[in-house]
C-alpha cells in the first residue's frame, strides 16, 4: 500500500461549504491514469486535482472529472494553488506572485494574491478562445426542459473553448434559467453527436451582484449539476465580450446559489472582441478537509 496526503478545498468563495468542492491529492506523479481515475471516482466530485513539485521547481496538475481527465478545468486550479501555499508546498512571500502551472496541454498562467503568507485570492488566465460549432434552438432547449423561445433573443448556441470545449446556451432569465432540468437519455445522444464536454445555461442576471448568473449540466457520471465552473465561466466571459452582449469586459459572475453553494468569481477578458487573447478568472477558496490517501 501507498499513502499520499491529500485536502479538499472549496473553490470561488470565501466561506466552507460554499462554491465548488475539489479533492487535492499531492506529490502524485507515479500513480497511472487508471488510479488517477479510480481516485476521482472515490472522491465522487467534480473533479479531482493531482498535483506535484516537476523537477525545475514548477508544479503540475492533471485533472479528473469521474468520468476521465480534461485538459483545464477552473475551479481546480483556484483549488489547488490555494492548497499548495496553505501546506507550505509553495511559498508567498509577499502580497502577490505569478507562476507557471503545467496543465496537460501545456502551462498557464496563474496570479496569487494574498497576505501574511495566506491566499485571498487566486486568478487563472485561460487560453485563447476558439469558436466552434453552432447548433439550432430545437435541437439544444428540449434537452435541458426547455422551449427555443426560453432562447435570449438573438443569440447563438455555440461551444467555445478557453481550454475545455463547452457548449453556450444563453437563456432569457432567471426565471427562466431555474426551470432547466437535463434529460439524461437526450443529453447522451447530444453530447455523442456534439463538440463539447458539457454545457454552460446562463443569463445577464445577477441573483446577489453578479452581472450573470449560470448553471452548468453534465452527463453521468460525472456530477450532474455543477456548483460552480470556473473555466466555463471564461468560455462565458468570451462568448459574451465576443457578441456585444456586456458593454465592459470585466465583471462578476455567480453560480451555485440555488444548490445552496453560492459560488463567485471575478472575471476580466482580455484583448478586443473579435480577437480575444484570454480571460482571466478568479476567486478564493477555503480547506474544509485534510487527509491521508492509502491505496
Amino acid at each position: 500500500m501507498t499513502t499520499h496526503p491529500f485536502l479538499q478545498a472549496d473553490a470561488f468563495t470565501d466561506r466552507p461549504l460554499g462554491g465548488n468542492p475539489c479533492a487535492i491529492v499531492f506529490d502524485c506523479p507515479e500513480l497511472d491514469d487508471g488510479t488517477l481515475l479510480a481516485i476521482a471516482r472515490e472522491m465522487n466530485l467534480s473533479e479531482t486535482s493531482f498535483v506535484w513539485k516537476q523537477a525545475d521547481g514548477t508544479f503540475r496538475a492533471r485533472y479528473f472529472t469521474p468520468a476521465g481527465e480534461i485538459p483545464l478545468a477552473g475551479h481546480p486550479t483556484i483549488a489547488t494553488v490555494h492548497a499548495l501555499v496553505e501546506t507550505g508546498r509553495l511559498a508567498l512571500p509577499g502580497d502577490s506572485l505569478k507562476i507557471p502551472l503545467e496543465l496537460r496541454d501545456g502551462p498557464i498562467e496563474v496570479e496569487i494574491h494574498g497576505h501574511a503568507g495566506k491566499v485571498e485570492r487566486v486568478v487563472m488566465s485561460q487560453r485563447k478562445p476558439q469558436f466552434l460549432r453552432t447548433y439550432a434552438p430545437e435541437q439544444v432547449l428540449p434537452v435541458f426542459g426547455l422551449e427555443p423561445s426560453d432562447l435570449l433573443p438573438g443569440t447563438l448556441i455555440q461551444t467555445v473553448s478557453t481550454g475545455t470545449p463547452q457548449l453556450f446556451v444563453p437563456i432569457r432569465d432567471l426565471e427562466t434559467l431555474r426551470r432547466a432540468l437535463t434529460d439524461q437519455a437526450k443529453y447522451a445522444v447530444l453530447q455523442r453527436d456534439g463538440d463539447f464536454f458539457s454545457s454552460h445555461l446562463f443569463c445577464l442576471q445577477g441573483v446577489e451582484r453578479g452581472r450573470t448568473f449560470a448553471r452548468h449540466f453534465a452527463l453521468l457520471p460525472d456530477i450532474v449539476e455543477d456548483p460552480f465552473t470556473g473555466s466555463a465561466t471564461g468560455g462565458m466571459a468570451a462568448y459574451l465580450w465576443h457578441y456585444g452582449l456586456i458593454d465592459s469586459p470585466s465583471f462578476l459572475a455567480e453560480q451555485g446559489h440555488w444548490m445552496s453553494r453560492p459560488g463567485i468569481a471575478t472575471v476580466e477578458v482580455v484583448g478586443p472582441p473579435q480577437d480575444i487573447q484570454t480571460v482571466k478568472v478568479g476567486g478564493g477558496a477555503v480547506s474544509v478537509l485534510r487527509g491521508e490517501l492509502t491505496i
